[in-house]
């Protein structure tokens, strides 16, 4: 299993000792990467649009961007904002294509430093994580994550925009990509 981990900050914290936590249930059995925002991918995504209207291999961070099939989010706040900032994540990622998306969001009401933080809602926390990650370990990662309704409903619709789109300019890119992956005809990016 190959693990991709992208954190948020090069701080660490709380929300780095969460992650750790839940990375600990994999060490033996996975591959994991892991990325530091900003430091290993400073300028990504500025909306320049060369992807759609070029070419995806010409974007200036295409070799940050790799294949995902499930996600794992872990968030932690003083206070109230994790879910939401949890929510616009899993609403990116599922625009993506992403189907299995699970989410582990925690609230913190006392302290920020992990030493300061009763050990009872650090291990409620850990003890989560844990358990999420016994989830994913049970999961068959030889066979493709389950493609939910809601995703391939996003698809179609935007299959629908890209067939629009091609028959304005059928040089247009992004057209052109979903034409060469077969996605304008009848093949589907979860059917392998």
């Amino acid at each position: 299993m190959k693990i991709t981990v992208i954190n948020g900050t090069e701080k660490h914290g709380v929300t780095y000792r969460l992650k750790e936590s839940f990375l600990d249930c994999f060490r033996d059995s996975a591959q994991i990467t892991e990325f530091y925002l900003p430091k290993d991918c400073p300028n990504f995504c500025a909306g320049c649009t060369v992807c759609f209207l070029n070419d995806e291999h010409k974007c200036k961070d295409a070799e940050y961007i790799q294949k995902i099939e499930r996600a794992m989010i872990i968030t932690q706040c003083l206070g109230a904002g994790g879910k939401s900032t949890a929510k616009d994540i899993r609403d990116s990622l599922s625009w993506w294509g992403i189907s299995d998306i699970r989410v582990c969001s925690f609230k913190l009401m006392s302290d920020i430093n992990w030493n300061n933080i009763p050990e009872k809602k650090r291990l409620a926390m850990t003890g989560s994580l844990k358990k999420a990650a016994q989830k994913l370990l049970a999961v068959d990662y030889s066979r493709p994550a389950h493609t939910k309704l809601a995703t391939k409903m996003k698809f179609y619709i935007i299959r629908m925009m890209q067939t629009g789109l091609g028959k304005q300019d059928p040089e247009y890119t992004d057209y052109k990509y979903w034409k060469a992956n077969g996605w304008i005809d009848k093949k589907r990016p979860w059917k392998k």
